[in-house]
């Protein structure tokens, strides 16, 4: 898959970033240009590369990461397991190429490919420490926490596709897990890159500080003293 991905910044010097974008069924890689060239803006030393799918969609000049054709609840989560490895694949290669750690890496996925990194970080919570998804949804609930991975939800009020109570929902499961999340409505927003989604992808990333780095900032810091 890396050979189809769009790198849209690669810093000469060693990456401080990794940010991997994931398009939305039909779409491709440059479809997020718009996305990538604003992170690029903020994060200078960052890698940013749009990964692209490897499978034509029904459009003419589409990719999708697993097929829509048919799909039920209950054959989409087959659908999703299947897709994940190279997903995953793409993401370790990636993170080898720019030296950057898990740690370091943010997944940004739209539509479709929010429902993939969602689903990524849900089985390899240790792949990214942040995950923004715009317009998507899990593909199932998690079971379990993830004690280290931020999640950001983004959505548009009016989105017909997939109906923003997806990220209402899993913002509130994840929440009552002790999970570390934001999750934003956007009114007079449908199903689209729209700019205040990418907007406030950027400020969650640039400005959210992760609960777990709270907690351990607190618990480093020496007593105070009372007189």
């Amino acid at each position: 898959m890396p050979d189809l991905s769009l790198v849209i910044q690669e810093p000469a010097d060693p990456s401080a970033q990794l940010i991997l974008l994931c398009h939305a069924a039909g779409a491709d890689a440059a479809s997020l240009l718009p996305l990538g060239e604003r992170l690029s803006e903020t994060f200078p030393l960052a890698t940013i590369v749009s990964l692209q799918a490897d499978a034509p969609a029904a459009t003419p000049q589409g990719f999708t990461w697993f097929n829509t054709g048919g799909l039920t609840e209950e054959n989409r989560a087959a659908r999703v397991v299947h897709a994940l490895p190279a997903l995953q694949s793409a993401v370790r290669d990636w993170q080898d190429r720019s030296g950057v750690p898990a740690a370091a890496t943010a997944l940004i996925g739209v539509s479709q490919g929010a429902e993939m990194v969602l689903e990524l970080s849900k089985l390899h919570p240790m792949v990214a420490s942040r995950v923004v998804a715009m317009g998507g949804r899990f593909t199932a609930l998690p079971e379990s926490p993830t004690a280290v991975t931020t999640t950001h939800f983004l959505h548009g009020k009016l989105d017909q596709l997939t109906p923003y109570r997806h990220s209402v929902e899993a913002a509130h499961h994840l929440r009552d897990m002790g999970c570390d999340i934001t999750a934003e409505v956007v009114p007079f927003v449908g199903h689209e890159l729209h700019p205040d989604l990418i907007e406030l992808a950027v400020t969650k990333l640039s400005t959210h500080i992760a609960q777990h780095l709270w907690t351990a900032a607190q618990e480093a810091a020496p007593p105070s003293s009372t007189h």
